[in-house]
Order: structure tokens, then sequence, then C-alpha cells
């Protein structure tokens, strides 16, 4: 094969990111620049998407400069991004989302938890569509932040033209076109990919969306992952640094991009692929696991056909905070103060030290149930919150260190109890490939193997959402006849960890601890 270039662009919560990789699936060269949130109120954030743009155009030239690659060697070029609501007018300019009416807050972020009540109506509501959502409706998906849009900013409402997802606002910005990435519209949109007609407009009428279509310009089908779309316009090309020769892929959300880097090298395995479960964990955490056949069921979303990889079912699950709970730990305490990698990797030292020291007696009546921003799965409860057990009038360091010890527990406990749910409705997982922000974190990676009992598998890909989304860029720019032999072709594996068997049986009384947290959080709130 001659040698062909891809982009992989990946817009998380703070930053963009752009990589470009060679048709091996070789990282070449990256670069990031952050985006601003606004947050005006409890529960709300807010990005600007001009601001986006303007950050991902710079990011792609960095990242070209960097690998030496000459502009118009790009054959393709894709976009994942968090589940955000991009909304904009019947011209495409900036609609406000805020209750400050700043027109530049055009986008509700992924996070923003203010259309809880909104959800709750769409799960009381029974349709059929909360079958393949695991039954309950987030307010991370776009149906609430719509309806709460549409009861709150009749005024964005009424003039608004084009709603995206953050992922297709992005294909749109870069190709001109209107076509909607199956990936964004199944997880997180109740568009049904496996049926012939994939909208339940009753579900829209039901909920007091009837107009939608109106506003939206949302397409009657979905395009795969990675169909090509179109070429870059030509002042898209001219803003990023490519050219029209680029071929735009339709992208996906970014922890399905994680899935594909980390789980692409088993597109082929259909019968296997059920034993791996990717692990993209940052700010939050998303688990997914793939199978031939959908397996539904309460508090996992989907599942999901051909949200990932063509033909087979994706189940996700998650946490909604987990990099941005130990963060918070930091803040919190006395101790503390900025949650830079240099303070995380102090505490991780120093917590290394004192296990050396008191071994499993280490803070052995600490205990934290980690649903400080609800629970995504398997309990599917956005009104949870977090409990912290075992509090003294210590205020030191060392205090510091222990609380962050045990929360980084409670946070693998809680991928155990995904893990659980996912394998007691038919899935036989075994393997967790990690990728994200927490492969920096050694307290996090080894508790990943030992508190689930898993083997764990890290990238050798520096980048494995990139790598995913590189995948795409490729399929659309024709380099491999389709994204299976994309994801075979270019996935990088990963390096081992096995559990520690000794560990089993503390990590065993430490789970049926955290259960136990949720029975008694639960009561609290029926008291109360």
């Amino acid at each position: 094969m001659t040698k062909s270039f891809v982009c992989a662009v990946d817009v998380g919560t703070g930053s963009a990111r752009a990589g470009i990789l060679d048709s091996g699936g070789n990282l070449l060269g990256r670069a990031d620049h952050p985006i601003a949130m606004h947050q005006p109120k409890p529960d709300h954030a807010e990005h600007d998407s001009q601001d986006i743009w303007a950050a991902v155009c710079k990011a792609v030239r960095a990242a070209l400069q960097k690998s030496g690659v000459a502009g118009d060697a790009i054959a393709g070029i894709s976009f994942d991004a968090t589940c955000s609501l991009v909304v904009r007018d019947k011209k495409g300019d900036p609609l406000s989302v805020s209750v400050t009416g700043e027109k530049r807050w055009d986008t509700l972020v992924w996070l923003d938890h203010r259309a809880i009540a909104e959800a709750d109506e769409c799960t009381t509501s029974g349709h059929a569509v909360l079958d393949y959502i695991g039954g309950v409706m987030s307010p991370e998906m776009e149906t609430p932040k719509l309806m709460w849009l549409k009861r709150h900013l009749p005024k964005t409402w009424n003039e608004a033209g084009y709603l995206f997802d953050l992922a297709d606002f992005l294909t749109w910005k870069a190709s001109g076109s209107l076509a909607r990435s199956q990936c964004t519209l199944t997880a997180k949109w109740t568009y049904l990919a496996h049926e012939e007609k994939g909208w339940r407009r009753d579900f829209f009428e039901l909920v007091g969306l009837g107009d939608l279509f109106e506003h939206g310009s949302l397409p009657e089908k979905a395009s795969p992952v990675g169909a090509d779309i179109g070429a870059l316009t030509a002042e898209a090309a001219a803003e990023l640094g490519l050219t029209t020769k680029c071929r735009v892929g339709a992208g996906v959300i970014d922890a399905y991009a994680g899935a594909l880097g980390v789980l692409g090298g088993f597109a082929g395995d259909e019968k296997d692929i059920g034993r791996h479960l990717a692990l993209i964990a940052g700010t939050s955490s998303c688990v997914m696991a793939m199978s031939p056949d959908p397996q539904p069921f309460a508090g996992v979303w989907g599942p999901y056909y051909g949200a990932a990889l063509p033909t087979l079912w994706l189940s996700e699950g998650g946490q909604s905070a987990t990099g941005a709970l130990l963060d918070h730990i930091i803040r919190w305490h006395g101790a503390g103060g900025e949650p830079d990698a240099a303070m995380h990797m102090k505490i991780a030292g120093r917590v290394a030290e004192l296990r050396a020291e008191d071994g499993d007696a280490l803070a052995a009546r600490l205990h934290v149930l980690p649903d400080f921003h609800g629970n995504r799965s398997p309990l599917a409860d956005p009104h949870a919150v977090g409990v912290i057990s075992g509090l003294t009038l210590d205020a030191s360091f060392d205090s510091l260190c222990k609380l962050y010890w045990r929360t980084a527990v409670g946070i693998a406990l809680g991928v155990r109890h995904v893990l659980d749910a996912l394998n007691e409705n038919g899935y036989l997982i075994d393997t967790l490939h990690v990728t994200g922000g927490h492969t920096k974190n050694p307290l996090l990676m080894e508790l990943y193997a030992d508190a689930t009992g898993c083997t764990v598998v890290e990238p050798l890909a520096d980048e494995a959402v990139l790598l995913g989304t590189g995948m795409v860029a490729a399929t659309a720019a024709g380099l491999y006849p389709d994204l299976n032999a994309a994801c075979v072709a270019m996935q990088q594996g990963g390096r081992t960890r096995a559990p520690n068997k000794q560990a089993g049986a503390r990590f065993d009384r430490d789970y049926r601890i955290f259960l136990e947290m949720h029975r008694q959080r639960q009561m609290l709130d029926v008291i109360s």
C-alpha cells in the first residue's frame, strides 16, 4: 500500500486534540488546544462551538507541523467528540443555550445535568425506545436537553434550524454535509439503527418534541461510522491547513473512538470479542462491550446496533465522575490544592509509602461510594449521591492520601459493579482494555486488575482515542475496504497486567461493604 496519512481530531471536555497517523496506525504528531467552558449555575455547563472549531484548527495545524507531514498528504479526517448538544439558527449561526442569554454559549456540555426532571419524564413515559437505553433516560442524553431548551428558552427553540451532536457539528463544519453518524444518533438521540425506520416519532410527540424535525435538520437515515460524507470545503481546508482532496468520515462519540482504538483488533472475531471490555477513563469513565447479538438489560445503555463496529451490538456503562472525583477530593481536602499532574503523582508516591508501612490495614475503615455526580451504571440513577464513611479529625497530608487511596478503590469497585451487571446478563468479560488519563495513574491501573480480578491491557498506542478516530478517517479515505479492515490493520496491541490473586480477599470484603453502602444510601433516601 502507498504510504498515506490521516488526521484524527478528538474534542474532549477541556481541549481539542489532533493527531496525524500513517496507514499502519502509528501516531506521528499530536497537539492540543484548550476550549472554554461556562458554568453560570450549578449543573449547567456550556461550550462555545466557534471556540471549539478554532481550537480544532489550531490543534490540526500544530499536529501537522510536529509530524512533518504535508497538508496535501492527508487523505482523510474524522472527528470524535463528547456527546454535547450544539444549537444553531436557520442560517447556521450560534443560538444561546445559556440562562445568561449570551449567544456564544451555544452548546450544552455532555455533563450538564440541568435536564434531570425532563430525563425522569422520558423514563416514566415507558416508551419502547427505552428498551435500547437500559430502561432509564439520562440527563446526559440529548432528548431531555432538547426538552429543557424548548421549555426554558423558547426563543432559542423557535429560532433553531440545526441541532447537532458535537461530532456531527464538526463534520458539518468540515464538509458542509448534514449527514449524522449512526454512533451519535443511536447512542444519544434514541435512533434505532436496527430498524428500517430508525426514528420513533411518536416518542418525541409523547415528550413534547413533536416539532423536533422542523428545528433539527435531522436526516431520516444515519450514516455508518466511517462513511465518506464528502470532501473538506475550501474554507475548512484553508482553516485546517489541509486540502479539498481530504475526505471526511462520519465520526463517533469520544468514548466510542477509544473503544475502537483498544478493541478494534478483535473486529474480525465476533465469537471472542464479548470477553473484552473497553474502559475509557478520564474525567469520567465509560465501559463498552460488544457482541453479535443484542443483550438488553436495565442500568446499562444500549444495546446499540452498529454504534462502533458494523453489525455488532454495543452495551455502554460508565461512571459520571472518576478523574473529576479525584480532582475534587484534592481540592476539597484542607491539605490539598490544585489537582495538577504533579499533585496526583505526589499523592500516589506517598500512598505507596503508607501501604508499605500498613499493608491491607491502610485506612481499612475508610470507605467511599463514588457517586458524587450520580450513578450512570448499573443503577442508572442520576439522583444518586456520594458517601464517605470513616472520617476523623485528621487534616494532615497523609489523611488526604488515605482518602485519595480509598476513593480510587471505590472507583475500581464501581467498575466491578458494572462488570457484574454485564456478566450476569450474557457477557463473559475477563479482560479490561484501559485507555485515557487513568493509564497515567499507577494506583488506578493496579486497582483495575486487583479489585475486578480481570486481566488489564494498557494499549501501546499513546492515544487510543486518536487511534480509533484515525481508523474511522482511514475508512472514509478508502485506505481500507471497510472499518473492520482498518481496525485490524491499524491496531497497536498492548501491555498486560494480571490481577494479584492474594489481594482478592481484601477487595471481596471491600466490595461487600460497597454494595451495603449502596443499600444504606437508598434506605436513607427513602426515609428522607
